[in-house]
């Protein structure tokens, strides 16, 4: 296994102390044990990691908030994120350490993973495998987000075996459905569980991501007059129809990506507008009379979600209302799914300043700070919290919801030695 030496002469000998006690090889055998566990959005396995997390925080000596969420009323909440999978349960997780009172930092990571794909994508056809080749784990959740869940708990464990004593109160959470809207999160919030800051290890390749892009998934439902196939003139293509629709999206998301925020620097597309699902017709031979497609809209920076759907729902009838067929058969737009308004923190921040102190304490180089084009638990915390809130954390999200994930584990042992010294200075550890 790859281990990382740093000098220790600038540290405290409690952050040393602290450092000493990050167990390495126990970090990466945790996070192939979490990627063997199949825990997709709205699978009983998302719970399965939830109960796992409270044992393993209780066992070390946190004070363990678990507790089952009730969904009905989740669901009537007017501020419901939304969600995509069913699902029968869930529950929170949250564990304090330390004297009483509010966390002075939170590490935080959702234990749910999007759906495999094509098994025959995968290299033994086994998303599950957390097979270590390359000096790389690999499987489904490698780096979203697992290798952060792990390195939280590793920090977590650092932290009580290294013997220190930490001066304030130091926590972890774990949360379910982070993938469709953000649901455990937002439970967590209503919960009542705050923090003076947060870091969500979501995979940042190495930079500060301060702010994330919101993600609002929409449905369109495009009619057509059905017909047999050998007589199409006679009736109208609800594939046909959507062209013009599609067409004016492509417009819109030039339009809305024309002046991103220099945060998002290098990124072409910050705010995508992308088709993830589309289904047509129901016979080979007939004319389609329904399209349903379903999709994702980028939410711009401190841009309401409100004006973005409006934008949206704008060029979809302006669409409607230059072509002669949607004239009279207008697209139907919805916004069932995930809800994920944009959330940022302050660049001037302390809690930035500190992170990339420990960056530069343990890594030896300076970070850049960067936007995200994703949408994530962040504004949960940000908004309904209050709790100043940043990502860093191991993996690159490039690889992420793809048959190539994988987590470097050099940069896994980096960002958690990192946010171990991160968590020592700021809770006070000393001996």
């Amino acid at each position: 296994m790859t281990t990382i030496d740093i000098a220790t002469s600038d540290l405290t000998r409690p952050e040393a102390r602290v450092l000493e006690a990050l167990d390495e090889q126990r970090l990466v055998d945790e996070l192939v044990t979490l990627i063997r566990i199949p825990s997709v959005t709205g699978t009983d396995a998302e719970s399965e990691l939830q109960h796992w997390h409270a044992r393993e925080l209780s066992s070390l000596g946190f004070d363990v908030d678990a507790w089952k969420l009730d969904l009905a009323e989740l669901a009537a909440h007017p501020d419901h994120p939304g969600t995509e999978a069913p699902r029968l349960e869930g529950y929170g997780a949250v564990g304090v350490l330390g004297p009483a009172g509010i966390p002075e930092l939170v590490l935080q990571g959702h234990v749910d993973v999007v759906p495999t794909g094509d098994l025959d994508n995968w290299d033994d056809r086994n998303p599950w495998s957390g097979a270590i080749k390359d000096g790389a784990v690999h499987g489904r959740g490698a780096c979203d987000m697992k290798a952060g869940v792990a390195t939280n708990l590793a920090v977590a464990r650092a932290l009580v075996t290294s013997g220190v004593t930490l001066e304030r109160p130091f926590a972890v959470h774990t949360v379910i459905s982070e993938e469709d809207g953000g649901l455990g999160a937002f439970a967590t919030m209503l919960r009542g569980h705050r923090g003076r800051a947060a870091v969500i290890t979501e995979p940042t390749s190495g930079k500060l991501v301060v702010a994330n892009a919101g993600a609002l998934s929409f449905e369109l439902r495009v009619h057509g007059l059905a017909t047999h196939g050998s007589s199409r003139l006679a009736g109208h293509s609800a594939i046909d129809a959507f062209l013009p629709v599609y067409a004016a999206l492509l417009v819109l998301e030039r339009e809305r990506n024309a002046h991103p925020d220099p945060l998002f620097d290098g990124n072409a597309l910050p705010y995508p507008i992308s088709i993830g699902t589309l289904r047509a017709g129901d016979w080979a031979s007939s004319v389609p009379d329904l399209l349903v497609a379903h999709g994702r809209l980028g939410v711009l920076l401190d841009e309401p979600p409100s004006s973005a759907r409006h934008a949206f729902e704008r060029a979809v009838a302006d669409a409607c209302a230059a072509d002669p067929w949607l004239r009279d058969h207008p697209v139907e737009v919805s916004w069932p799914g995930g809800q994920f308004a944009s959330g940022r923190i302050d660049s001037l921040h302390p809690l930035v300043h500190e992170v990339a102190g420990a960056i530069h304490a343990t890594e030896r180089r300076d970070v850049a700070l960067s936007a995200a084009p994703y949408g994530s638990d962040l504004r949960l915390y940000a908004g309904m919290g209050g709790i100043p809130t940043l990502h860093y954390g191991p993996g690159d999200v490039r690889l992420a919801h793809g048959p190539r994930e994988h987590v470097d584990i050099t940069e896994l042992l980096r960002v958690a030695r990192t946010l171990a010294l991160l968590a020592a200075r700021r809770c006070g550890a000393h001996v």
